[in-house]
């Protein structure tokens, strides 16, 4: 099994790569190794079978907390062995701190190394067969993307629903994907390969919704020139969907019923009985039940409605499935407007993880396809967030990024820790991070941002703001 096991190795130390490649090679593992982590990472983009990545915390340009945060948003089920420097704990804690999944100290033991690379290896082998098994469960439900456990009990009362002939009203806010569930039980069942016909019942006026579902014969009204044939006829043998199912005016709502419990109607102005066999999926973003202690949404309808009652949860009670609908907007606006190569900035996809979204889904699926048209440069940071997203804090503050992230980066430049006065607050400790780190790389802004984990115009933004401590430095470099 090792020898389909691929583990890249990242030690600027020649004797050092040498000696763990071998040490790992000898137990059966498929070892790339650099000297570096910016080939290690794109080595990474372009090879998703890497279940591990053993890496030394001390590297040229980008040190092993940044391999681990790069390496997570490519591939967030990869295991990080971390090596650090001659017993340093403080490094080796914060290395378990910020997620690896375990650390070595030099002089590094071979047979302790390869002991702890098959314990992350045996984890994140299951961890990715989970993953497999859940993408799986989505795949089979169309384009709903989701593994959060919110996410998973709906896709297995689908499982279980979908097959059957009961109506279903499913329940959720303006923008989560009723009508997307309501494709995927379609698709997912005996009449898959009859129609699904959809029709938002607040889009259409109410004097001529009865035609739309019902269908008209000649001359039954003025401007009925011929026979139409509606909705629920069109749907035989198939699936009609009636979305905002509560804005059906209750005259409409008695022949609704009728349908439903007799399976047969006639069309406005015909004389003739007409018999279907449809499945009714109905959905609504109000209170149905206090539309009916209201008098605005009849009882027996409601009841005759809602056999199963599928609840689709809002964005927020899903948090940890934005960074999946994130990476699939983001590929699919790319794609469409020519753009490959577009990425994300960390600090900008914490904000958005963050934000409230209102609007669900489709108004996270807007704001990608803006950013995606607007934003100039290969990568989506945090200034170019609307306004309303920024205030989420994504921006890598002192407290949101950790503050003690930077002294490790600027002790990669081989200068002198950074001293914090004790009370300082985060925005001073944050102002001499990025000051001290600037004075590092020689002024060399973009060298800068990439210690520390930010990008370019959120650095130039903030030294704006400490335009005092610069001494009249404008450059870019």
């Amino acid at each position: 099994m090792n020898s389909t096991i691929h583990v890249v190795l990242i030690e600027d130390e020649e004797a050092n790569r040498n000696s763990v490649s071998r040490a790992l090679q000898r137990v059966g593992y498929r070892v790339t190794a650099f000297e570096s982590a910016a080939p290690a990472l794109e080595f990474l983009h372009a090879h998703r079978d890497v279940v591990l990545i053993v890496t030394d915390l001390m590297l040229p340009h980008l040190d092993g907390f940044g391999v681990l945060q790069a390496a997570r948003a490519i591939e967030p089920e990869i295991g990080v062995l971390m090596i650090t420097g001659h017993g340093s704990v403080e490094s080796a804690v914060e290395a378990m701190k910020r997620g690896a999944d375990d650390y070595l100290t030099k002089p590094i033991d071979l047979f302790e190394l390869r002991k702890r690379a098959s314990a992350i290896v045996e984890k994140r082998v299951l961890s990715r067969r989970v993953v497999e098994l859940e993408s799986r469960l989505g795949e089979k439900f169309g384009r709903l993307i989701g593994r959060s456990k919110a996410m998973e009990a709906l896709f297995r009362q689908m499982e279980l629903v979908a097959p059957t002939r009961s109506n279903v009203l499913i329940v959720g806010e303006s923008g989560t994907g009723k009508e997307l569930v309501a494709n995927a039980l379609h698709e997912n069942s005996p009449r898959r390969e009859a129609r699904f016909l959809p029709i938002n019942c607040a889009a259409i006026p109410a004097e001529i919704l009865e035609s739309e579902l019902f269908g008209h014969e000649r001359g039954s009204f003025t401007g009925a020139t011929g026979r139409k044939i509606g909705k629920f006829e069109l749907a035989d043998g198939g699936t009609l969907f009636l979305d905002e199912i509560g804005e059906l005016p209750l005259d409409m709502q008695v022949k609704l019923l009728r349908v439903l419990e007799q399976r047969e109607f006639m069309r406005v102005g015909g004389a003739d009985t007409i018999k279907v066999d449809i499945r009714l999926v109905a959905a609504t973003n109000s209170d149905l039940e206090a539309a009916v202690e209201q008098g605005r949404f009849r009882s027996d309808l409601y009841y005759r409605l809602k056999v199963v009652t599928l609840r689709i949860p809002r964005l927020c009670e899903r948090r940890e499935d934005i960074p999946l609908l994130v990476g699939h907007f983001l590929e699919q606006f790319a794609r469409e407007n020519d753009r490959p190569g577009l990425r994300i900035a960390p600090e900008a996809l914490k904000a958005l993880t963050r934000a409230d979204w209102e609007g669900n889904v489709r108004e996270l699926r807007n704001t990608i396809e803006s950013l995606v048209v607007l934003t100039p440069s290969d990568s989506i940071d945090f200034d170019d967030l609307p306004e309303e997203i920024r205030r989420f804090g994504g921006a890598p503050t002192a407290a949101a990024a950790g503050a003690d992230r930077v002294p490790e980066a600027v002790r990669t430049e081989g200068s002198r820790e950074i001293e914090i006065p004790v009370g300082a607050t985060m925005d001073e400790i944050e102002r001499r991070a990025i000051l001290r780190t600037l004075e590092s790389t020689g002024g060399n802004r973009t060298r800068a941002a990439e210690l520390l984990g930010i990008g370019l115009r959120t650095l130039q933004r903030k030294l704006k703001e400490y335009r005092g401590e610069l001494d009249g430095d404008d450059g870019d470099d």
